[in-house]
């Protein structure tokens, strides 16, 4: 058994990873700020599906506490780092928010860390990083300094931050950078789920850019496989950090993506087009040699059943029959 503190525990990816580490056996404690970046209600649903498993604990904890997150945890301790503000769009129009809790969140998590005498962290990092001018496809060892995004430019620098003390602390770290992560829980914001709740109330969807932009979508389930896969290592991993890829294996073209939610609803999507936005990217492809190899990752879940599976876990969560 692990003692495990989950950060962002209540969030999409979080209360996930909360799931599966109880599932397993450890003792985890879960915290989570319930930012208002997307309604509350749909986080406690969250923690309503995870339910009470033995071992979990949750509280309601800001992680720029440090005195607060310090008083969670013992030496012994493994800290998933997960809490964030997330999305490229939104950190345009508040680049200050997302600088204080992606960049100051990360340096009061790593803090607390030192103050502990922890010595064991994941770090959750996004693909984001690679901005649009890494070749295809991405390499952990790709420079990763051009970001083309506030949100961005705060992973970054807190994949820098954690690099940076890690030697110092005595920290056995691995960055992980999640490809596009999708599936049951996902945020209201991200375009899997705001495409389907448009097509099921019949709204016309606005596709940016012409059609050929792609992404390596990865599912939920796969992605805390590489989680916990990465926690394991950090076990006998030496000091410093690793970063680890962690996608899907397969970029899939924005009108693909449409089409199969179309087709898993049974709907024909109304579709106008807008001018690409600002901050997003070309095309997101992970490289697996590296996360295959150390870590023995290997996503099991392919885009049409990820969907097919996302869709029914919406059609359960928002009483949508059809």
């Amino acid at each position: 058994m692990t003692r495990v503190l989950v950060t962002g525990a209540a969030g999409f990816i979080g209360s996930h990873l909360v799931e599966a580490l109880s599932a397993r056996g450890d003792e985890v404690v879960g915290i989570d700020n319930f930012d208002p970046f997307y309604p509350r209600a749909m986080k406690e649903q969250n923690l309503a599906e995870v339910g009470k498993p033995k071992g979990f604990s949750f509280r309601e904890q800001d992680m720029l506490d440090v005195p607060a997150l310090r008083a969670l945890l013992t030496p012994e301790t493994l800290i998933v780092h997960l809490a964030a503000k997330a999305g490229v769009r939104p950190s345009l129009a508040d680049p200050v928010g997302y600088a204080t809790a992606n960049v100051t969140g990360t340096a009061a998590v790593l803090e607390a860390a030192r103050q502990a005498g922890v010595s064991r962290i994941v770090f959750g990092s996004s693909s984001s990083v690679y901005g649009d001018s890494t070749p295809v496809p991405f390499r952990e060892d790709a420079v990763a300094t051009v970001p083309v995004s506030p949100y961005a430019a705060t992973k970054r620098a807190g994949e820098l931050f954690l690099g940076s003390v890690a030697p110092i602390y005595k920290l056995r770290a691995a960055s992980l950078r999640f490809f596009t992560v999708y599936g049951p829980r996902q945020r209201p914001d991200l375009a899997i789920h705001a495409f389907t709740r448009k097509m099921v109330e019949g709204r016309t969807l606005t596709l940016f850019g012409d059609g050929t932009q792609a992404r390596d979508y990865t599912y939920c389930d796969d992605i805390v496989a590489g989680i916990l896969a990465a926690a394991d290592w950090t076990d006998s991993a030496p000091i410093g950090v690793e970063t680890f890829n962690l996608g899907g294996s397969r970029s899939i073209p924005t009108e693909a993506m449409v089409a199969q939610i179309a087709d898993a609803l049974g709907i024909k999507p109304r579709i106008e087009w807008a001018p690409m936005q600002p901050g997003d990217v070309q095309q997101t492809a992970a490289d697996l040699t590296k996360s295959g190899a150390v870590l023995g990752y290997a996503p099991k879940t392919p885009f049409p059943e990820g969907i097919r599976r996302f869709i029914r876990w919406f059609r359960e969560a928002y009483g949508r029959a059809d």
